[in-house]
């Protein structure tokens, strides 16, 4: 006999929405549009690699979700402006925008070039506001809109020669909190999510290496580096209606990191 699903479960059903999840060829954009798709919504892959994305639609959909390819760089204006008009076009609606780009470069200060920091605060703060503004277009005439930004602990604590970047993923949080008092009165939630250290990818080297990788993994309460599907269910929980009323939050999955002395 099949189980019983509890009738509340259903308030973190996705169905029938349309999602876009930016940088989601790999990594924890990836895992988040997965369960995002596997949890009802029809999700738009975004990336600059237009075969990646295409291999990563085939497997959602293998899996019995709904996406689509939609390429573009978040940093070049006129492509986020044409992206969303065909979002508009193609589904008449987006319910909701998680925000996974980021870009890195560990350096000290002084070694970085105006045009380096300036580059960094573009993609990192910069196209994020103006992505949600394009976002908040479509979902202001439904009355309803789930804006998420996929922040990191390194808005909260930080190391040395990571200036910009913990600069920048403060500033995202201040963003959240920004959106949600203008945009709360008008149906949008605008939340975070601030990741700590999960082995994806670009992690791959640090989290394999003897010494780098037991410090960061010594450094979290679990003592152990996060798995990128476990970004998964926080991402659904503040897309979804079980949120309604979250609202100006960042929600730290960090295994515990960030509450060590």
């Amino acid at each position: 006999m099949a189980a019983t699903i509890p009738p509340y479960l259903s308030t973190f059903s996705l169905a029938g929405q349309v999602a876009l999840v930016t940088g989601s060829g790999r990594g924890l954009g990836l895992e988040i549009a997965r369960a995002l798709a596997g949890s009802g919504a029809h999700v738009l892959l975004n990336g600059r690699d237009s075969a990646t994305l295409a291999a990563r639609v085939a497997e959602i959909e293998a899996d019995g979700g709904r996406a689509s390819a939609l390429a573009f760089d978040v940093a070049d204006r006129a492509a986020v402006r044409d992206a969303f008009a065909r979002i508009g076009r193609e589904h008449g609606r987006l319910d909701v925008l998680v925000q996974n780009v980021g870009q890195r470069n560990r350096k000290p200060l002084a070694d970085l070039t105006d045009d380096e920091i300036l580059a960094l605060l573009d993609v990192d703060l910069a196209s994020p506001l103006i992505l949600a503004r394009e976002a908040a277009r479509l979902m202001l005439p439904r009355g309803r809109g789930r804006l998420i930004a996929i922040s990191s602990v390194a808005g909260q604590i930080s190391r040395a020669n990571d200036s910009v970047y913990a600069s920048a993923k403060a500033g995202l949080n201040g963003m959240v909190r920004a959106l949600a008092a203008e945009y709360g009165p008008l149906g949008l939630t605008s939340n975070a999510i601030a990741p700590g250290f999960f082995a994806t990818e670009t992690n791959a080297a640090i989290a394999a290496d003897p010494e780098h990788g037991a410090y960061f993994a010594n450094r979290t309460p679990m003592r152990r580096w996060g798995r990128p599907e476990e970004i998964a269910g926080a991402a659904v929980f503040l897309a979804s209606a079980a949120a309604s009323y979250v609202n100006g939050h960042v929600l730290v999955v960090d295994g515990g990191a960030t509450i060590l002395m």
